[in-house]
């Protein structure tokens, strides 16, 4: 997956000065752009959510990177790259004990802890990415309890399976830059999983439901492809070419994809959106991902104009199969991450990293193997989403009610509306009510 420089341990167990030191500075500010991505997912979903969610969404977001922060450290991170195990890692570095030993099979040139923060942020805006699909009618308790448990037992899994060198997938040399399976294809998969238990938004699809706040999308889509610099670029771990080209990729496939989305909407409905805009961006993104440090720049063009294009069309399948996916994350997140990890296997190159794809002489062998880690990710995901999600439908509960539903999350999970002004005060009636019950 990655190319790494050796690093020197003392025999007390800590890193030398064998370090590359600008590998590592490298690493923790990509760690912090990707950690920035998560507020930039809730500004995106929740400007496009009606204004009596917003905070509902925000929330949601915020929590998870809490409670990600606590459950990565304690064992969700040693799961994911510790042990021997193709299928998942065991609780040797349990609390990030032995944390001076490099991650199974890695030889890293930055210190283990900064291997650790960057990982940790990739596992934050994995479940946050669901978020967009149940929006509007989750239990704020709930989604706490199931996320973190979808963590353990779907994320650290599949993480394992992609990121680690001794996961199956990756031992087959499935290829996945950056979290194209790992990230987007999960909680696309998952994401569908979870709103087919849920049901529909009371009112859809009869009820328009608008975004109430597009200027809010923008500035979400553009703290997104900020940080997912971070994401791809820093996926190199260390400052080099390769980091570069995953940059490079990056930027260029998401121009692209913005590009395609947009003339796809002239051609489709008469005009293009600023709201096609931010999502064509994210599109680009996403597909990118699996793929920014495989291909060439003029590889990343195709791949992102094809997901512009793809991903827009994918977006109307909500409506065909009559499933609701409130802000595109299956359209988006499943299909863009599934179709970036398969694009690899046309238009990987060796000339930038990893093998040759059909389009550079190298057969089916590479697609084969792209295909194997999709189905693989995405069937395990969505099985074992779907069931963690009834059993807490059938006990907990996972959807608010009907009244909760209709007076807004930010009222009935919050006590707290985003906006005060007239339109809000039948939200005031109802939390003086709240208050008077509670």
């Amino acid at each position: 997956m990655y190319v790494f420089m050796s690093t020197a341990v003392s025999a007390a167990g800590t890193t030398t000065d064998a370090t590359n030191h600008a590998d590592t500075a490298w690493i923790l500010v990509s760690s912090a752009l990707v950690l920035l991505m998560t507020p930039g997912l809730a500004f995106f979903y929740g400007g496009m959510v009606r204004g009596k969610n917003v905070l509902g969404m925000l929330a949601q977001n915020f929590v998870t990177m809490g409670m990600v922060s606590i459950l990565w450290i304690t064992g969700v991170y040693s799961l994911a790259f510790s042990g021997t195990g193709g299928l998942i890692g065991n609780l040797h570095q349990f609390g990030l004990n032995h944390i001076w030993q490099q991650p199974t099979g890695l030889s890293l040139s930055i210190p283990p802890m900064v291997f650790v923060a960057f990982q940790l942020m990739f596992a934050i805006i994995t479940p946050a990415l669901i978020t967009g699909a149940s929006a509007d009618r989750l239990k704020f308790g709930s989604w706490v309890a199931f996320s973190s448990i979808w963590l353990v037992i779907v994320y650290a899994p599949v993480a394992h399976w992609v990121f680690s060198p001794l996961g199956w997938l990756a031992k087959k040399g499935a290829e996945d830059f950056a979290g194209g399976t790992v990230v987007h294809a999960n909680a696309g998969a998952a994401a569908l999983a979870l709103i087919l238990v849920i049901g529909k938004r009371k009112g859809w699809p009869k009820e328009r439901m608008r975004p109430h706040n597009v200027p809010y999308v923008l500035l979400g889509a553009g703290l997104l492809w900020f940080g997912w610099f971070g994401f791809n670029a820093g996926s190199a771990l260390s400052a080099n070419t390769l980091a570069a080209y995953a940059f490079v990729n990056t930027n260029t496939a998401t121009g692209a994809a913005l590009i395609a989305w947009i003339l796809t909407e002239k051609i489709r409905d008469g005009h293009s959106t600023t709201l096609g805009a931010a999502s064509g961006a994210v599109a680009g993104l996403v597909a990118i991902t699996p793929a920014c440090g495989f291909v060439s720049p003029m590889g990343s063009i195709i791949i992102g104009a094809l997901a512009g294009v793809i991903c827009c069309l994918a977006t109307g399948l909500k409506t065909f199969l009559k499933f609701d996916d409130a802000l595109d994350v299956v359209g988006v997140h499943l299909i863009g991450g599934i179709l970036g990890a398969l694009l690899i296997g046309f238009f990987g190159t060796s000339m930038v990293n990893g093998a040759n794809g059909l389009f550079y002489n190298g057969g089916f062998a590479l697609l084969g193997r792209q295909t194997l880690a999709v189905v693989a990710v995405v069937v395990y995901s969505f099985v074992v989403t779907y069931a963690l999600a009834l059993i807490f439908d059938k006990t907990v509960g996972l959807r608010v009610s009907e009244e909760d539903e209709a007076a807004g999350l930010d009222l009935s999970q919050h006590a707290e509306t985003a906006y005060e002004s007239s339109s809000f005060s039948d939200g005031s009636r109802f939390l003086s009510n709240f208050s008077s019950t509670n």
